[in-house]
């Protein structure tokens, strides 16, 4: 049986962000994607792609924020998720680029965007970049994956056969504070709500791609300034952090790697004033021409 709309799920603060938003629809063969913008429609474009088993309310901190800096700020729902419906062969990062790419180039024009990826879209960002380097004027990875460093072995809980409501959220509390979040305090029952909703609109489960290193080897084909966010207590780079940023830093024009402190890997959430503020600051760097 079908899933209500997201919004039919979400709490009432988030049904206020969501009314200030535009709704857009694009269609590239069988995959609809449902896009989110906030701000003025002349402005300088900026994009935020959501992580895994996510959607638009990965950015929920951040929309209002950034759009009040002059920025027409958008955000689809990624194919699988959210809204979004995605076509039967779509399985992974690899098979949503050409449906948003399609979307990109109709949404924000030939011209290209900024584009901050968040986790799994961090991946598909550069996958992004990489196929159509018009599109992504620069790039901003919070949290990627596909680097090819060795994340700890986190164990999450399933969910998926309990019946009752808060068995599935207290198991939602347990896997939020394994991966996400690094405060106890910032797995409220407002954050549990949003991570639930998005959970039962995942149709791409079986996503391989962010055990690999393909955003590592592709990070040195892209033309494109590259910049880093990452939370301090990212617990996916616990302990490597020197890595990272030498794995960033094979992208020609890489810029830096900021370390977002009190937050883990859902950063621009669970520390989104310092997020937004270091985001801002280095969309603010020139590009070269």
């Amino acid at each position: 049986m079908p899933l209500p709309p997201l919004s039919h799920e979400l709490p009432a603060a988030a049904l206020r962000v969501l009314s200030r938003a535009t709704a857009i629809e694009t269609v590239h063969g069988a995959t609809r994607t449902v896009w989110h913008a906030w701000g003025d429609a002349g402005s300088e474009p900026l994009v935020l792609l959501h992580g895994g088993s996510g959607s638009w309310t990965h950015w929920l901190r951040n929309v209002e924020a950034l759009a009040a800096s002059g920025r027409r700020v958008i955000v689809p729902d990624l194919p699988g998720f959210g809204d979004s419906a995605a076509a039967g062969s779509i399985v992974d990062a690899d098979g949503m680029v050409e449906p948003v790419s399609a979307g990109l180039r109709e949404v924000v024009g030939g011209s290209g965007a900024g584009v901050v990826g968040f986790s799994f879209g961090g991946l598909l960002a550069g996958l992004i970049a990489a196929a159509y380097p018009e599109l992504v004027r620069r790039l901003v990875l919070a949290g990627a994956p596909a680097l090819g460093i060795r994340a700890a072995d986190l164990q999450l809980k399933d969910w998926r056969h309990l019946q009752e409501r808060d068995a599935r959220d207290q198991v939602h509390r347990d896997n939020l504070r394994v991966l996400m979040l690094h405060d106890p305090a910032s797995i409220d029952d407002f954050t549990v709500r949003l991570h639930a909703a998005n959970l039962a609109r995942d149709r791409v489960r079986r996503r391989r791609m962010a055990r690999t290193d393909v955003l590592a080897r592709t990070l040195s084909t892209l033309r494109c300034r590259v910049d880093g966010i990452w939370g301090r207590f990212d617990q996916l780079y616990a302990g490597k952090v020197d890595e990272l940023r030498e794995l960033l830093g094979r992208a020609p024009n890489f810029g830096e790697l900021v370390l977002v402190p009190h937050a883990g890997h859902w950063v621009q959430y669970e520390n989104a004033a310092s997020f937004n503020e270091e985001l801002l600051r280095l969309l603010a760097v020139p590009t070269l021409p």
